[in-house]
């Protein structure tokens, strides 16, 4: 199947008076048509900056996209200006943010957001824009649409922002959904609701979604494959059914352990110790080597960053030999 975005060797640095940040250092990833692709990781491994960059989100400066490339629908969206990117955003892509209160203005109605990339990208009346705003909400479950149109944010509940932005993020119907962890500030009913919405309303528009979290569960849940990245670079990355059946790295196995539901009820829940690394003070070899607990860390490289290598059909590892038993290198 063709690739609906294909993303090559991403590099993405912040230059800052402390020093240059490389927040994304050489990621490639591939998303087909009507497939969720997932990207776990703590805070701080680059996630939200890899997609970020694709739309040009980042700011420039101190932000720099160094290299790399991003072929969408026949161009490469880190090549096109601010104006031609602002007819993919919101229209042929579109992103559903963390936290809904600070994406949604508190001082317009939800409808005069939420039809806002009607009126742009598809030119559409005033009256016909906000019939099909009626219609979003009640597509994301929101009772009594059309009053609901004439009301600010603040007289919303979280669960319901979120559908908002849901509703906003879909109703222009993009090839391509960016959801940066839409569930982290909800509670875990709510958190359940919008996972169902989202996976519902993918099957039914056939559009295509990289979601964003730190959640490998919720990974497991709606992915068919999964790019876990570490320190800004993938350490691994496979579909969803093999990266659960036999994590290779120890970064991968390491947030498997820390699913508090994998763990044994009473038992204190497992954490990863440490912090990530300074990314713009990275070690010259395996970055994930003074957090591994595995007992291999005399094994891990220190003269230069393990390779990304194809293990199996699809399935790629960083490949160090102190994270990855019976590495290649």
């Amino acid at each position: 199947m063709s690739a609906i975005l294909e993303v090559t060797d991403l590099q993405v640095s912040f230059h800052t008076r402390h020093g240059v940040v490389k927040a994304v250092d050489g990621v490639s990833l591939r998303v087909e048509a009507g497939q969720t692709v997932g990207i776990v990781g703590e805070s701080g491994s680059g996630k939200s900056v890899t997609c970020y960059s694709l739309l040009g989100l980042i700011p420039q400066p101190p932000g720099r996209i160094e290299g790399g490339r991003a072929m969408f629908g026949g161009q490469n969206l880190l090549g096109l200006s601010e104006a031609e990117l602002q007819k993919v955003r919101g229209s042929r892509i579109s992103m559903i943010f963390q936290d809904p209160m600070t994406s949604l203005n508190p001082y317009l109605k939800i409808g005069t957001q939420l039809v806002e990339p009607l009126r742009l990208h598809q030119g559409l009346s005033k009256a016909a824009a906000w019939a099909r705003g009626i219609e979003a909400l009640r597509e994301v479950g929101i009772a009594e649409p059309t009053s609901r149109m004439d009301q600010y944010p603040h007289e919303f509940s979280g669960g319901m922002r979120q559908r908002v932005m849901i509703a906003m993020a879909l109703i222009t119907r993009p090839e391509l959904l960016i959801a940066d962890e839409p569930t982290t500030a909800l509670d875990v009913t709510i958190q359940q609701q919008v996972l169902d919405l989202i996976k519902d309303l993918q099957k039914r528009l056939g559009i295509a979604v990289i979601f964003i979290t730190h959640d490998l569960a919720v990974v497991h849940e709606v992915c068919d494959v999964v790019n876990v990245m570490y320190a800004g670079r993938l350490v691994e990355s496979a579909k969803a059914e093999a990266l659960f059946a036999q994590p290779r790295h120890a970064y991968t196995r390491a947030l498997m352990r820390s699913i508090p539901a994998l763990q044994d009820r009473g038992q204190a829940l497992y954490t990863i110790p440490g912090l990530p690394p300074d990314l713009s003070l990275l070690p010259s070899g395996c970055a994930f080597r003074a957090r591994q607990t595995e007992d291999r860390q005399g094994l891990c490289l220190t003269d230069r960053p393990p390779p990304l290598r194809e293990v199996a059909p699809q399935h790629w590892i960083q490949d160090c030999p102190g994270c990855v038993e019976g590495g290649l290198s």
